[in-house]
């Protein structure tokens, strides 16, 4: 797809809705080490980054995004391995955009398991919860009076004490039945399934308007 934008997207927001943001894109799945190898043959308009595999596979290193950002193709990151390699590179011309990716800017996370998950690698449907969701679900919970501020912080450290691939929706309904009282937990878990925001596909979702402002490099004269 000559001059589109390039992004790598997985359990962080179906293609299906990022094709109503950025109708042309090329999306490909999570990025993973040696994705980017052939893009200074075909430079695209620019690279959008928001999943990329770890556990699944080897995982892209800063090294290999260097030399397309020294060719001046943009490279954006958000939400997830978008957002950990966008807070290294920033310094070397990579854009970091969203929430995620302010939260590690500012230290107020500092592990790269806030953002991990586990997915169907055929349908990209995630099998996990990314705690960097649940952090700041759990928190919007609080400033909605469902949660007091040491209720929030229990759970967060409940969460943060499993696996990865085990932090679930179920594993958090179940540490909050075990912390509150069966009115309350129940008030919960139905606030949550209602008005719990989603940090990562909104991060997801600014990186594709931000793509969608770019402008082609090659216009075909009518």
């Amino acid at each position: 797809m000559p001059d589109s934008c390039v992004v790598f997207l997985g359990p962080s927001l179906p293609v299906g809705e990022a094709r109503t943001i950025l109708p042309d894109a090329d999306f490909r799945p999570p990025v993973r080490r040696s994705s980017l190898k052939h893009m200074l043959e075909d430079p695209p308009r620019a690279i959008g980054i928001v999943d990329g595999e770890f556990y699944q596979a080897l995982a892209i290193s800063p090294k290999e995004i260097l030399p397309l950002l020294d060719q001046g193709i943009p490279v954006f990151g958000a939400g997830s391995m978008g957002a950990l390699r966008a807070i290294e590179l920033r310094n070397e011309g990579m854009t970091g955009i969203g929430r995620v990716y302010d939260m590690y800017l500012t230290g107020e996370l500092d592990a790269d398991d806030e953002v991990a998950m586990t997915f169907c690698p055929d349908s990209l449907r995630p099998l996990s919860e990314p705690l960097v969701n649940l952090r700041v679900a759990l928190s919007a919970a609080a400033e909605a009076g469902i949660l007091t501020s040491r209720e929030r912080d229990r759970l967060v450290s409940l969460m943060r004490a499993i696996y990865f691939p085990d932090r679930t929706l179920p594993a958090l309904f179940r540490a909050a039945a075990r912390l509150l009282p069966v009115p309350r937990a129940s008030e919960f878990t139905e606030w949550w399934r209602a008005f719990a925001p989603d940090t990562k596909a909104n991060d997801a979702r600014a990186l594709l308007r931000r793509l969608a402002q770019i402008e082609p490099k090659h216009r075909t004269a009518l």
